[in-house]
């Protein structure tokens, strides 16, 4: 979002866009009455946002990215955050608290944001991280005073800061993309 390379800069719509449509479809696990339609329209925004970017993504891979040269750094950050999400729900799972694997999940994917945004050098990925880790907190506490699902309350809260994290990122690099 706030990277200066333009494809970091495109891949954040992709990847968002495809993790807002996630996050959304995990709401629609048990959505209160009515919801249901809406998440489907955050889904559906996502995968428009997925694709678009996933194309301008494919015209400006040969640009330069911040991983550059750090693409092991990278992978060691995905692979402890999959490996700490992995944990986290096994442990869940194994206390017979299956329902809350989302809170785990979502605390996880906003934590990682912040080294990812250090490591890309991108102030928004920080913002985004912390923001989220705010928010997760929320919906889950949110979740459990109100009797929803938490997937539902944090699978909102994630879709959501995804979906205008990918407005803020096309605002910044479509037209750059578009024009490249």
């Amino acid at each position: 979002m706030a990277t200066e390379y333009l494809r970091d800069g495109v891949f954040l719509i992709a990847w968002f866009g495809l993790m807002t449509c996630v996050w959304f479809g995990w709401a629609q696990e048990a959505p209160p009455k009515g919801a249901a339609r809406w998440l489907g329209v955050g889904s559906g925004l996502g995968i428009v946002a997925a694709l678009a970017g996933g194309l301008l993504l494919w015209r400006v891979w040969a640009t330069p990215s911040a991983l550059e040269g750090q693409y092991p750094v990278f992978g060691l950050l995905v692979l402890a955050e999959v490996a700490v999400a992995a944990i986290a729900c096994l442990v869940l799972w194994r206390r017979g608290r299956k329902r809350w694997f989302s809170l785990a999940v979502g605390l996880v994917v906003a934590v990682h944001f912040v080294p990812l945004g250090i490591l890309l050098d991108d102030a928004g990925l920080i913002v985004l991280g912390l923001v989220q880790t705010v928010l997760v907190i929320v919906a889950a506490r949110v979740a459990h005073n109100k009797h929803r699902a938490p997937s539902f309350t944090i699978g909102v809260a994630m879709g959501v800061t995804l979906l205008m994290a990918v407005m803020v990122a096309g605002v910044r690099w479509v037209p750059e993309a578009l024009s490249a």
